[in-house]
């Protein structure tokens, strides 16, 4: 690395980063799947398309200056979290660290976080007493409308699929379309939250 480089390694990681900057870093992702929703999002954050690439720049600098994701590096990244929750997977027990997001109030942003402090999973939830959204046909699988727990919950059994990313997961459901029939459904979730489905069977 040169000198001009490493100092903007530097520069990206000790810049203040902020809620906004990490709502687009997900947008980001999600713009992906549904460019012309992450386009309204990011116009309603008052952000410009170069904002929102120097935004995913310094994060991913930030991550991997790093070498892992951790709970201090989130706490770094975000303050202290809303909510800090302790939960059992298993034979293991983990933290769950919430935080806002103003896009969508009614999620948060939740890292799971192991005993030696590496984070396990990152992604959004439904926000504690918030409604879920009602699911009962393929009809009603909008984009960003539901979570993954809320899919798979929605259209048991649901069998996890290996996401094409580290911030993507995949889902196998049947799921009955607008007559009536049982379909086969594959969905795509980005950091959690629903991007897309296509009928496999």
């Amino acid at each position: 690395m040169d000198r001009m480089s490493a100092r903007r390694e530097a520069a990206s990681t000790s810049e203040p980063f902020t809620i906004i900057d990490f709502q687009l870093v997900l947008l980001r992702r999600m713009a992906d799947h549904n460019p012309e929703l992450a386009e309204d999002a990011r116009r309603e954050l008052g952000a410009s398309v170069a904002q929102m690439r120097e935004a995913n720049r310094r994060f991913q600098a930030r991550r991997h200056a790093r070498g892992r994701t951790t709970r201090s590096f989130y706490l770094s990244l975000l303050g202290a979290p809303e909510q800090t929750v302790t939960r059992r997977i298993g034979d293991l027990t983990c933290d769950a660290l919430r935080w806002r997001v103003p896009l969508w109030p009614d999620l948060r942003f939740e890292a799971l976080v192991g005993p030696n402090g590496a984070v396990w999973n990152e992604w959004l939830v439904r926000a504690p007493g918030a409604p879920a959204p009602v699911l009962r046909t393929v009809d009603d699988l909008a984009p960003w409308s539901c979570t993954v727990d809320e899919a798979s919950d929605a259209f048991p059994p649901a069998r996890p699929l290996e996401g094409s990313a580290p911030t993507r997961w995949g889902l196998s459901f049947m799921a009955p379309d607008a007559l009536g029939t049982f379909r086969e459904v594959r969905a795509e979730f980005t950091y959690g939250l629903l991007q897309r489905w296509a009928l496999t069977g």
